[in-house]
């Protein structure tokens, strides 16, 4: 999610626990609750994460913008390369369990002390990005509702509405989160696979052009930025890992579930890019895309080959897609400071749990505040809820994630290194090792052509990098702090969480 389509047209549940009016006596112990998410469940949060809506409508034309006529191609080998990493991310996480995925894989891989801070990349990553799709949803609520009624209503408010039943929702039990996700998922899909019948009944296969999986059409100037804005649609499939301690038979369940995930996306992804583009003709909706009709290019074509009706109901289902992200990376956000609470690296009350709802309670609260301080700064500075808010604090998540992610890969190489616990060594060791260089070269990319994510240039940029070293090395000082004044603690992080068969 990172690039603008144009604006358009929740109550909580009733619960007596909810985030603001928790006292002491609602948490309890430091578990979250096992055995509540199945292999489904975990689909849902990770590809509703996604936002499929908002890459196909938001985001896709952009990167056809920039890449050209091999878009849908990127889509796959962005997903092949993914499908490497989930080899070995899956192995290790029938060794490594914990709500702090990335944290825990480093530690145990490459070492605690890079591991702590990297724990701290992804408590900024994931807190980063959780108010700036409730940005997004204001926006696009704002929009659809003065479209509809011709009425004002402050983005933020409608923001602040989206924060606090999203943090109802996380501190309810996890299973109910997992079916709010389903039924926006199953919408969002739905709307897109009816624009793809409609493309397809009309141009047949007119609409198939195969020059686009020509590995030749990755040959343009633009590849670059368009790799950048591709591996990003996919950002939180990583979340499988993070849901582990919540699981049914979490051996089975977490690569089943990431697996099927990143499988989705790449194929839904590349699928809709290539009809979206078939649905004009490649050439002509490369040159819509590169105008000022780009933003508008899936809006056109769900009008042009459906109707307005489909259109009018995407731009209301992006509202639907936006909240639903807003969903899945609170809960990610909320586990990873449960995670380091629990640790002792954060805060300890941020490792309690609601002794009623198994969930991170302590986290789901200072989370919920969080999100709610973002979308009120926005408010008084008045800034851009979309270009401002969502742009800039997504544009830093989504390369924290990335970095994150090459770190897991050699993490997981390194665990197996000495020992491929009868694994074979194509998935413990050579798909680590060529997932760990491919997504190393797209952070660089993204650091490099980091004016796509943001839409900014210079200073802005700087400041918006900054944070990812800064709060490395802050991870770094506090774990080299606890190897020289308490080994024993330091010792012990994360060996609770290894699976010792």
């Amino acid at each position: 999610m990172s690039a603008q389509p144009r604006p358009t047209a929740v109550t909580s549940p009733s619960d007596t626990g909810t985030p603001a009016s928790a006292g002491p006596d609602d948490t309890a112990g430091t578990r979250l609750a096992a055995g509540q998410i199945g292999t489904f469940d975990m689909v849902f949060f990770v590809v509703a994460a996604a936002a499929p809506l908002t890459v196909l409508a938001g985001v896709a034309p952009f990167a056809i913008g920039l890449g050209g006529p091999g878009a849908p191609l990127a889509y796959l080998i962005s997903g092949a390369l993914l499908v490497l990493f989930a080899a070995g991310f899956t192995a290790m996480s029938l060794y490594v369990r914990n709500a702090g995925a990335f944290y825990a894989y480093v530690a145990r891989g490459l070492g605690r002390t890079l591991g702590v801070g990297i724990a701290y990349v992804a408590v900024t990553s994931y807190n980063l990005i959780t108010p700036g799709v409730a940005a997004a949803f204001g926006y696009f609520a704002a929009g659809a509702i003065h479209d509809a009624t011709g009425t004002d209503v402050p983005w933020w408010l409608l923001s602040a509405v989206c924060v606090v039943a999203v943090g109802v929702l996380g501190w309810l039990r996890v299973t109910l989160s997992a079916k709010v996700l389903g039924i926006a998922l199953v919408l969002e899909v739905l709307s897109l696979l009816v624009l793809d019948g409609g493309i397809l009944g009309e141009r047949g296969t007119a609409a198939l052009d195969l020059g686009s999986f020509d590995p030749t059409t990755l040959a343009g100037g633009g590849i670059a930025g368009m790799f950048v804005l591709v591996i990003g649609a996919f950002t939180g499939f990583e979340a499988t890992a993070i849901y582990a301690e919540e699981a049914r038979e979490p051996r089975r369940t977490v690569p089943r579930a990431t697996f099927i995930a990143i499988g989705f996306l790449a194929l839904f992804y590349a699928a809709g890019v290539w009809l979206i583009m078939g649905a004009f003709g490649t050439d002509k909706a490369v040159a819509m895309a590169r105008a000022a009709a780009g933003p508008d290019l899936t809006f056109k074509a769900g009008e042009l080959y459906v109707g307005a009706w489909l259109a009018d109901t995407m731009h209301a289902l992006i509202i639907v897609s936006a909240f639903a992200a807003t969903l899945a990376f609170h809960n990610a956000a909320a586990r990873y400071l449960y995670a380091l609470g629990r640790e002792g690296l954060l805060p300890r009350h941020l490792g309690k749990i609601s002794a009623r709802h198994g969930s991170p309670g302590g986290a789901v609260i200072a989370q919920t505040a969080f999100n709610l301080l973002v979308v009120l700064a926005g408010a008084v500075l008045a800034v851009d809820p979309y270009t401002v808010v969502f742009l800039w604090t997504n544009s830093t998540a989504v390369l924290g994630i990335m970095l994150m992610q090459a770190m897991a890969a050699l993490a997981v190489w390194a665990f197996f290194r000495h020992d491929r616990r009868g694994m074979s060594a194509a998935r413990v060791v050579w798909a680590p090792l060529v997932s760990f260089a491919g997504l190393a070269l797209l952070s660089v990319l993204a650091v490099l052509h980091f004016d796509l994510l943001t839409g900014e240039t210079g200073l802005v940029n700087v400041v918006l990098l900054a944070p990812l070293p800064l709060v490395l090395l802050a991870g770094l000082y506090v774990a080299l702090r606890i190897r020289r004044d308490d080994p024993r603690r330091y010792a012990s992080l994360t060996t609770t969480d290894v699976e010792k068969n």
